[in-house]
């Protein structure tokens, strides 16, 4: 499984690359290890926003520019259980986003410009 490194915390990640699995992303999901998670990759690097709609795991959202360091942060964003549900926009253009469980983020220690190391299959997302 491919994996990512942030802030020395290494994180085991299901990679979202096309329009369809990004857009399923955690859907769904009971449950979500506290070393585990998505990293959405995209072609391009614009302003990007998520929502929760049928996620049920709070989470970390965490946006990252083309050279892989973190530009914005949304903390805790709760499942939503009914439409319409909030939107969560990164404040500066990503390429790269990493959900993770709730908390994480605060916990580990996680800073604006971090860098985002990326392990296993890269040639995915590249």
């Amino acid at each position: 499984m491919p994996a990512v490194e942030l802030h020395g915390q290494r994180f085991s990640v299901e990679l979202a690359t096309d329009d369809a699995s990004r857009e399923h992303g955690l859907m769904m999901r009971t449950k979500l290890a506290a070393d585990h998670g998505m990293l959405f990759v995209f072609t391009d690097t614009t302003p990007r926003a998520f929502w929760m709609k049928n996620t049920l795991i709070p989470l970390d959202i965490l946006y990252f520019d083309a050279n892989r360091r973190l530009v914005s942060v949304q903390w805790d964003v709760p499942p939503c259980k009914a439409d319409p549900c909030p939107l969560y926009p990164s404040h500066m253009p990503a390429r790269y986003v990493l959900e993770i469980p709730a908390g994480t983020t605060r916990r580990i220690g996680v800073k604006m410009g971090d860098e985002l190391k990326i392990a296993g299959d890269v040639g995915a997302v590249h």
